[in-house]
């Protein structure tokens, strides 16, 4: 089981496609408001972001990483 530090969506060597995350729009930036998908892609390029690491979901969307549901990875 990891510990809880590792688990943040701010780093991206935890982030990898086809995890199960919960991501905030830049819509959804000012409400906080979650949008859950699988990840396509990793769009940030540092090793860190304060706000999350950038993502394109499998249906497209784009967001920042808020949390890891489901590091489990086939």
């Amino acid at each position: 089981m990891l510990d809880i530090c590792s688990m943040d969506g701010k780093t991206r060597a935890n982030v990898q496609p086809g995890m199960v995350v919960n991501i905030i729009l830049k819509k959804d930036q000012r409400t906080g408001e979650l949008t859950e998908g699988i990840v396509k892609d990793l769009l940030t390029n540092a090793s860190f972001h304060p706000h999350g690491i950038k993502v394109r979901l499998t249906d497209g969307q784009v967001g920042r990483v808020a949390e890891i549901l489901d590091e489990n990875i086939d």
